[in-house]
């Protein structure tokens, strides 16, 4: 798997593709997990509902977002690795997402649990998309989506969850 080219997501991404070190993708997936998993079992038990401002999520309610939005790129990323140009992947609305979604009666523990759980599957999904299928351009609205990108994506994102936490709530 390669970082994906111009052409084959959204421009939008970049924010997060810029954030991806160089090297093997799969590895840096990998990496990415350990990182996120030793991050968020340091909070202290008091940060899990902390939220900077009124509106902002807190700590959980981010990794449950982050947790969703790999869900939603992992599925993004079956679709171009089986080379299926019929499926639009709409966009999601992360915001709709999160007001959905109760995690207050949920450990912080619990919600590290299940991104392995998930980042594992997209390890997975990965380690068994080979390069034809990887590039394989789906359609994602206006833009094209390749597993490539979502792999991107995936490290990325929560990359720059990690960045907003440690500059905002700790």
């Amino acid at each position: 798997m390669r970082k994906p080219l111009s052409g084959e997501y959204n421009p939008y991404f970049d924010t997060y593709f810029k954030l991806v070190p160089d090297g093997d993708l799969i590895e840096l997936l990998k990496q990415n997990m350990g990182e996120t998993l030793e991050f968020f079992l340091s909070l202290p038990p008091e940060k899990e509902a902390y939220r900077y401002a009124p509106e902002k999520w807190t700590v959980k309610e981010v990794l449950n977002h982050i947790n969703d939005a790999e869900r939603v790129f992992a599925y993004r990323s079956l679709v171009a690795a089986r080379k299926d140009g019929s499926t639009d992947l709409m966009s999601f609305d992360e915001n709709t997402y999160a007001d959905n979604a109760d995690v207050s009666h949920r450990s912080l523990k619990d919600l590290v649990e299940e991104f392995k759980v998930i980042r594992e599957s997209s390890i997975y999904l990965m380690i068994n998309t080979n390069p034809d299928q990887s590039s394989f351009k789906a359609r994602n609205g206006n833009f094209n989506f390749t597993a490539d990108a979502g792999i991107c994506f995936m490290i990325g994102h929560v990359i720059h969850h990690i960045n907003v936490l440690k500059d905002r709530y700790l």
